[in-house]
């Protein structure tokens, strides 16, 4: 029961991604107003409606300025066949938006929305809310920092702001952008981060030390996400699970020698991230009538999972399943995202599942994890996590 010198309950504003058309976004944007809510802690996602167009401007201005930088020019190439290609091609047009619209339902049905505001200055100026959180994912990217609505700059120094595993997806942030952080993160009362190399960098730029908490999907068990879809498995058969956004031939060459091993289907939710031709012959099943949900219900029932994703790792490891993560980038690219995978990775003791070289099926198929040393690592980080948001809605006055 909550306890206030006012009328009015305290409410916590939500700032996350939950409108990208990216399941880990959704889902880790989810789990962030669950807790809260089973906390009986009043909250709002903050919709992005009326925002979008001032963040939209800064990452065009962003990425304009980056136009001759190498790393993130061969980034962005395979987005831009994606775009061309949903131009030319009717049918993969058409797929794409079935995709779309199990997003848009997701984003529809399961948020608890605030009013639209049209700018963050009218959003940190509402008096609506008692603090705000900013979530999950990779909201501290270069692009936005210039975006500077994950910064929470538009809030008011009084107003309690609360980073809970937030990332910047970067091991280095550019010399600008981290003159930018310097600024935005000492106005955080409260700080945590996703990965140890985040941990880093708020020490080197701020000189403290903050806590890395889990992502806010470790924050429930896999039976707990049993809650938000269907029991019966959408795929009928034994199947291996191929989760990539990245364009990697080698990583879709041993998943295919596991197929023949093991005689499994292979279901594949092609062109996520970019068009990769290739992937129109690779899979038994090209899945695109898949929003979170069933993205859910694919991990749980797979027999093998290979991904190059972070919430493919995650789902993976909650669904105790015999998985093999692979880098998207490679070990010396300036954009790669890859230590937020090597992070969960060793904190587990998981290192071995992560693959950055190809190994032959035999041994792949040979591998054993012990999930019973996994799972209670697991648990005794989740509980940390708990602790750390806990307290940090406590001591912004809000009761639990």
């Amino acid at each position: 029961m909550q306890i206030n010198d006012t009328n009015k309950s305290k409410k916590v504003a939500i700032i996350s991604c939950y409108f990208q058309h990216n399941f880990g976004s959704q889902l880790q944007a989810y789990a962030t107003q669950k807790i809260l809510d089973d906390w009986g802690i009043e909250n709002e996602t903050i919709r992005i409606d009326g925002i979008l167009p001032e963040i939209k401007k800064a990452k065009y201005k962003y990425f304009r300025s980056k136009m001759f930088h190498l790393a993130t020019i061969k980034d962005k190439s395979g987005h831009l066949k994606r775009i061309i290609q949903l131009k030319l091609n009717k049918d993969f047009s058409k797929d794409i938006d079935v995709r779309a619209k199990r997003f848009e339902g997701f984003a529809k049905s399961m948020f608890r929305l605030s009013k639209n505001y049209n700018s963050k200055l009218n959003l940190g100026n509402s008096n609506d809310f008692d603090a705000f959180l900013v979530g999950s994912d990779q909201l501290w990217l270069p692009s936005n920092i210039e975006a500077d609505y994950y910064t929470l700059n538009f809030v008011p120094d009084d107003i309690p702001k609360i980073a809970f595993a937030t990332s910047f997806g970067i091991s280095n942030l550019p010399t600008k952008q981290a003159l930018m952080a310097k600024r935005f993160l000492i106005r955080f009362q409260y700080l945590s981060t996703r990965e140890t190399t985040g941990q880093k960098l708020i020490y080197d730029l701020i000189n403290k030390i903050v806590p890395v908490v889990s992502d806010p999907t470790l924050l429930f068990t896999a039976e707990e996400w049993l809650s938000i879809q269907d029991k019966e498995p959408i795929i009928k058969e034994k199947y291996i699970f191929s989760y990539f956004l990245g364009n990697n031939p080698w990583q879709r060459e041993l998943v295919t020698e596991i197929k023949e091993k093991t005689g499994y289907r292979i279901v594949q939710l092609p062109h996520l991230d970019e068009y990769i031709k290739s992937d129109e012959s690779f899979a038994d099943y090209k899945l695109y009538d898949v929003g979170p949900k069933e993205y859910l219900n694919l991990i749980r029932n797979a027999e093998i999972i290979f991904a190059d994703s972070f919430h493919g790792t995650v789902f993976s490891i909650l669904h105790k399943k015999n998985f093999f993560t692979f880098p998207r980038y490679s070990k010396n690219n300036t954009v790669s995202t890859n230590s937020r995978l090597n992070s969960i990775l060793e904190l587990l003791d998981l290192k071995e599942q992560f693959l950055k070289e190809k190994k032959t099926a035999v041994e792949c198929l040979n591998m054993k994890i012990d999930y019973s040393k996994v799972h209670c690592d697991l648990e005794k980080f989740r509980n940390e996590s708990k602790e750390y948001l806990r307290n940090a809605l406590l001591q912004s006055g809000f009761s639990l």
